[in-house]
C-alpha cells in the first residue's frame, strides 16, 4: 500500500491535479506543458495549495516547481495584489518561504508590510485575537479555527525569518487565545468559531476540516517556527495531544472521518482525513505523540490515496465552509475539486515518504 514508487506516483499526480485548476468549482483544465499553475484567484484556497505544491518542490528538489511558484507569485503582485484580510494572507506563507530562500527583497518587503498590518491595523477581538475578517464580510467578534493556519503560520514564519521576535510571539499568542475560545474541555475537539457578539460557538460544531487545521498547525509551527516561550509551546501541545486523543474513537470504519466528528452519518470529508493522517504522522515522526498514533494514521492514508482519482484529484472535498448555525449546514455543503484538497493529500504523501524508516518499523 506504502511503497514508495506509489507514494511518489500518487505525489505527482496530485501536483498534476492542482495545477489543472483554475477556480473553486471550474473543471480541471488541460495541463500545459511548461509545469504553470493554472489558478486564478489570490485567496487562502490557493494559498494552503501552494503550500502544498512549495513542500512538494522541497522533497523532490524540483526546481522547476519553485520557478512556476514564482512566476505565478510575480504575475499576482504585477497585476495587484488583494485587500489584506485572514485568508488572502494564505498564500503569504508560501511567499515567505520563497522569499527567505531566495532572499528577494521585492517579496521581503511585501512579507514585512503585510506582517506589520496583521500586527497594528488587522481588527482584534476582546483578548486581542485576530478578528476572523474575509473579503466577503468582517465577522466582527468572530474567532476561527482556520486562522491559524491561514494567518498564525505566515506570521510566525515572518518573524523567524527578519528576526522580529515580537511577530514569532504574536503567532504563538494566536494559538493559544484560539485555543481558549475554540477547544472544546469537555472532549478536546474544537469548535469551528466563537463569537464574542453573544458568547457562543454558533452551531457547536466540531467541523472536520476545522479541526485538521489545528491537527496540522500545531506540528507545523515548531518545524516553521522553533519551540519557543517554553510554556506556550507546552499549552499548545497539550491542546494538541488532547485534540488527536479524542480524534480516534470518531474515525469510522473505513478510515475517514466524517464531516461533524461526532456525528458517524454525516458525509466522510477526505480533505479532513488527510489533514488528520498527515497531523497525526508528523506527531509521531517529531516525537510529541507515541508511535501507537501510527495505525489510525495509516488507516486514513489508505483511505485518501483510494480517493485520488486518474487526473490527480482528490474525491469528497467539501466546497469551502463559512461559519454554520446549525448542523445541516455543514452536511450539505457540496464537494468539489479544490486547491487545499490537493495541498492536504500531497503533505500526507510526501509526510509518508519521509515517515519510511518509522513505517517499516510498524510493519
Amino acid at each position: 500500500m506504502f511503497e514508495t514508487s506509489r507514494l511518489e506516483e500518487a505525489l505527482a499526480l496530485t501536483a498534476d491535479g492542482f495545477r489543472s485548476l483554475k477556480g473553486i468549482n471550474d473543471a480541471p483544465s488541460e495541463l500545459d506543458g511548461d509545469g504553470s499553475i493554472h489558478f486564478d484567484e489570490w485567496d487562502w484556497e490557493v494559498g494552503v495549495g501552494l503550500y502544498g505544491f512549495y513542500k512538494h518542490a522541497c522533497k523532490t528538489g524540483d526546481e522547476r516547481m519553485k520557478r512556476n511558484l514564482a512566476n505565478w507569485y510575480d504575475m499576482q503582485i504585477a497585476r495587484g495584489l488583494p485587500p489584506r484580510q485572514i485568508n488572502s494572507t494564505a498564500p503569504m506563507l508560501c511567499l515567505a518561504l520563497l522569499a527567505r530562500e531566495t532572499n528577494n527583497e521585492r517579496w521581503k518587503q511585501i512579507v514585512t508590510d503585510w506582517a506589520e498590518w496583521l500586527i497594528n491595523d488587522m481588527p482584534k477581538t476582546v483578548d486581542d485575537g485576530f478578528q476572523h475578517l474575509v473579503k466577503e464580510r468582517e465577522n466582527d467578534g468572530q474567532l476561527w479555527d482556520d486562522t491559524l493556519f491561514m494567518a498564525g503560520l505566515f506570521m510566525g514564519v515572518a518573524g523567524d525569518w527578519l528576526d522580529r521576535s515580537d511577530w514569532a510571539e504574536e503567532a504563538y499568542y494566536q494559538f493559544l487565545v484560539h485555543g481558549r475560545y475554540l477547544s472544546d474541555p469537555a472532549s478536546g475537539l474544537w469548535y469551528h468559531g466563537w463569537t464574542f457578539n453573544g458568547h457562543h460557538n454558533y452551531a457547536d460544531a466540531f467541523w472536520a476540516r476545522g479541526n485538521a487545521w489545528i491537527t496540522i498547525a500545531v506540528p507545523e509551527l515548531f518545524e516553521l517556527v522553533g519551540e519557543r516561550y517554553g510554556p506556550a509551546a507546552r499549552q499548545i501541545k497539550a491542546l494538541y495531544r488532547r485534540q488527536v486523543e479524542a480524534l480516534l474513537p470518531l474515525q469510522l470504519e473505513n478510515g475517514m472521518w466524517p464531516t461533524l466528528l461526532d456525528q458517524p452519518d454525516s458525509p466522510p470529508e477526505t480533505s479532513a482525513t488527510a489533514g488528520f493522517a498527515y497531523g497525526l504522522l508528523r506527531g509521531v515522526r517529531t516525537g510529541i505523540l507515541p508511535e501507537s498514533y501510527l495505525q489510525p494514521a495509516l488507516k486514513a492514508a489508505s483511505a485518501v490515496l483510494e480517493r485520488i482519482d486518474g487526473a490527480g484529484i482528490v474525491q469528497e472535498v467539501s466546497d469551502g465552509t463559512a461559519m454554520g448555525h446549525d448542523f445541516e449546514f455543514y452536511r450539505n455543503i457540496p464537494n468539489t475539486p479544490t486547491p487545499y484538497g490537493q495541498a492536504l493529500a500531497s503533505l500526507l504523501l510526501i509526510e509518508l515518504l519521509a515517515a519510511k524508516e518509522i513505517l517499516q518499523d510498524v510493519a
